[in-house]
């Protein structure tokens, strides 16, 4: 009997010892349970902020930059193994709110999309897009250098992927609803695409101004910081004493027109290819992109630097005058790169108030070429053919004369100055405020609906 009582304790132990370590297991199993759902929970909300947010970012951000710049070009996060069906049905929700196009041109957007789509994935990819863009090109005045530049954007900015017809289709609506008239907005958010392409591509119709571009207005941007007065002390400084040592002020003659901007371009080509250089190294050194500055101050050098190629077509500089730009260009030069270590928004606001008065010089030169007598050597600029290269490089035209020329280099000046300006103001990790792969992309979704909405104009 008392062996028999003493197996069954022993019985009743280990089932106590059982039960125990079941119910702890089953504890142990439901809080998992509950922080697992916390999280599933946490992640699929996140994911639908961030998608409703990238999709919003065009009305609430001047320029919506986020950490994709450095790593990836996706413009919402992947979707887990938790919330992928939740994420699935509300981007469903959303692809079914537009805020502009009515269901009949939504219908006649998709049968348009559906003509280029090769593989019937129902994507639209970078080669799809090229064809759907020359299919309108008439109606829409794209160029084949248009076409090719956007669709090389869309491809860098979507990774090689194509857009779901639904993804396009809100992207375009949104470029409907907030038009990018200020160049400010960006819609293309909602098919993910990034900014890949800022880093290595650039514009290759650049300076073939448009008539309505060549009409500048002369802008003078207020100095608010310490730096920024001492940036235009220093220019106003510079301006007066080669205003007097070159007798700018007086009569304006052709000899002092040449002299002047000869000396002057030799000279301006510096900062872009100075600033350049040294953005080159920081993103080598911090291992981060740059957004597409690099390019741009290269290409400002290099504007520069035609403006000088194509005037001394019209006048052989003496060895004097050589050897003072060698000597100016040495100081300057040096003076500038040490300025550019230690402030570069200092340096981009100095060469922002040069270009101010550039602009106003080249506007003082176009008015004496108009207002010139008939039979001065001034009024001849009214007809005389521009030199070769400068009718190559700004597409002037067969007949494009010198005071053609003097307008499209007024307005090349006045781009630096609204950019050198604008850079000052720039955060890291902002993109070239000039030629921005998203806006590009968003103007050209602009002109596609434009072109459809003509054919039939159902709007809601």
């Amino acid at each position: 009997t008392n062996q028999t009582k003493m197996i069954s304790k022993e019985f009743k132990r280990i089932g106590d010892s059982m039960l125990r370590a079941s119910n702890k297991s089953a504890i142990i199993f439901q809080a998992i349970q509950k922080n697992h759902r916390h999280h599933e929970a946490l992640y699929s909300t996140k994911a639908l902020v961030s998608k409703q947010s990238l999709i919003k970012s065009s009305v609430r951000n001047t320029y919506p930059f986020s950490e994709a710049r450095c790593f990836s070009t996706l413009g919402h996060p992947a979707s887990s193994i938790f919330d992928e069906a939740t994420h699935k049905e509300s981007l469903q929700k959303q692809k079914k709110q537009f805020q502009i196009l009515s269901p009949s041109v939504v219908e006649m957007i998709k049968r348009d999309f559906k003509t280029v789509d090769v593989n019937n994935d129902g994507k639209m990819d970078a080669d799809e897009l090229k064809q759907l863009l020359r299919r309108h090109k008439d109606i829409c005045g794209f160029k084949e250098s248009e076409i090719l530049e956007i669709s090389e954007f869309f491809y860098s900015g979507t990774s090689g992927r194509g857009v779901p017809f639904d993804d396009l289709l809100i992207a375009i609506d949104n470029t409907l609803s907030n038009p990018r008239f200020d160049n400010k907005t960006k819609n293309s958010d909602g098919m993910g695409v990034g900014t890949c392409a800022a880093e290595y591509y650039y514009d290759t119709n650049h300076h073939q101004w448009k008539e309505d571009e060549l009409k500048i207005d002369l802008t003078h941007v207020t100095p608010r910081t310490l730096s920024d007065k001492l940036a235009l002390n220093a220019v106003k400084m510079v301006r007066y004493s080669f205003d007097t040592m070159t007798g700018w002020n007086g009569e304006i003659t052709t000899s002092k027109v040449l002299q002047r901007v000869i000396f002057l371009e030799t000279i301006a080509a510096v900062p872009g290819m100075v600033a350049s250089i040294f953005r080159h190294f920081k993103s080598l050194r911090s291992m981060e992109r740059d957004g597409g500055l690099i390019n741009m101050f290269l290409e400002e050098a290099t504007n520069e630097r035609m403006h000088l190629l194509t005037f001394v077509t019209l006048r052989d500089p003496s060895v004097p005058f050589r050897l003072s730009v060698i000597g100016s260009q040495f100081v300057f030069g040096t003076g500038f790169g040490l300025a550019y270590l230690l402030s570069p928004k200092f340096c981009h606001r100095f060469v922002g108030y040069i270009e101010e008065e550039a602009c106003s010089t080249y506007t003082k030169i176009i008015e004496s070429i108009e207002e010139a007598p008939e039979g001065s050597e001034l009024a001849e600029w009214k007809t005389q053919r521009a030199p070769k290269i400068g009718i190559s490089y700004w597409h002037l035209g067969e007949d494009g004369t010198i005071l053609d020329l003097m307008y499209a280099v007024r307005a090349d000046e006045a781009e630096h100055r609204d950019v050198n300006h604008s850079v000052v103001n720039m955060q890291p990790g902002d993109i070239n405020p000039r030629y921005d792969p998203k806006a590009r992309i968003d103007d050209a979704l602009h002109k596609y609906v434009r072109a459809m909405l003509t054919r039939q104009p159902k709007i809601d």
